[in-house]
């Protein structure tokens, strides 16, 4: 009976100390998780700020004329489309009547 009850005695001191083991290793992965997720967040802004430079408009149309050789169309080269109402002058809900314009390319022949 004595053996029993320091076997049990055994056991729940090693329940314990394992116990308080697995929350302090649990602490310290709580810990590395926050640092990283610091870490993660500290990127994404750095990412939103540079996806904004990069995405300017005012950037965009400088590198289209200067690197790409593009310009802004001249008057005669935008056709308009704009669809026709129906004939019973019903319009299905759900869809809106669109403008669309669309540049012409003028170029030679010869090049693309």
């Amino acid at each position: 009976m004595k053996t029993v009850t320091v076997f049990l005695g055994l056991c729940l001191v090693f329940v314990f100390v394992w116990e308080r083991v697995d929350m302090v290793r649990i602490g310290y992965q709580i810990e590395r998780l926050k640092r990283d997720k610091t870490v993660l967040e500290r990127q994404r802004d750095e990412l939103r700020v540079k996806f904004s430079t990069l995405s300017a408009s005012d950037r965009i149309a400088k590198l289209a004329t200067e690197k790409l050789g593009m310009s802004l169309p001249q008057q005669g080269q935008i056709i308009v489309v704009q669809s026709r109402p129906r004939p019973s002058g019903v319009q299905p809900s759900g869809i809106a009547l669109v403008e669309l314009k669309v540049a012409r390319n003028d170029l030679p022949s010869g090049r693309f």
